[in-house]
């Protein structure tokens, strides 16, 4: 029972819609409706400005990290397999909720910054590496989508190192998954990136 309540609340922490709550409770815009479309970061960044665009990312981070971290509160032991696959069970489902809101219409964001929450709460220290190679390409090419992907595919790399999961199929399946499906959801981006007009990112007063 208590694992049960444990998923419906990380799916509910997901659901929160804080780009589109954020929108249309201080600027009265909905941002699906302007930019790229994505009730996420990037996009509320993009047409509402850095404050609107870091509140959201720190919100959305925070939420895949407290939905991981429900763990704590099951029956499982710290330390085991069967520990390590419910912290990932429950992170993905705050994914799976934020991409599928329940509180905005089931249309949310790609859910790039709630993995990253759920990335910290499994291994900070393979997120760390992660955060710091998303800023220096991001730096580099301007292309925050181009740094989305990368960091994700790193992760998965990362998961066949010997200091953090080697020989763990199941940890290694699950970074590797995450890496696919990102890219998947950048399809659009990548298609914009091959054709030239994909959006940079610049700080927007």
């Amino acid at each position: 029972m208590i694992i049960t309540i444990l998923i419906i609340l990380a799916y509910l922490l997901g659901s929160i819609p804080t780009a589109v709550w954020y929108g249309k409770t201080f600027h009265k815009i909905d941002v699906r409706e302007h930019g790229s479309g994505n009730a996420g970061a990037t996009n509320t960044l993009r047409v509402l400005g850095n404050k609107a665009g870091f509140v959201v990312l720190f919100i959305d981070l925070l939420k895949g990290f407290l939905a991981t971290s429900l763990s704590y509160f099951s029956d499982f032991e710290m330390g085991s397999q069967s520990y390590f696959n419910f912290q990932m069970a429950l992170g993905i489902t705050a994914v799976i909720g934020h991409v599928f809101p329940l509180f905005a219409g089931f249309k949310g964001g790609k859910g790039i910054a709630t993995l990253l929450g759920m990335a910290i709460a499994l291994n900070w220290q393979i997120a760390l590496i992660c955060i710091i190679a998303f800023v220096t390409i991001v730096w580099i090419t301007k292309y925050i989508s181009v740094g989305s992907m990368s960091a994700a595919i790193l992760a998965a790399l990362l998961s066949f190192f010997p200091y953090f999961y080697y020989n763990n199929v199941i940890a290694n399946s699950f970074f590797c998954t995450i890496a696919i499906l990102v890219v998947y959801t950048h399809r659009a981006n990548i298609k914009r990136l091959k054709a030239g007009n994909e959006n940079k990112f610049a700080f927007k007063k």
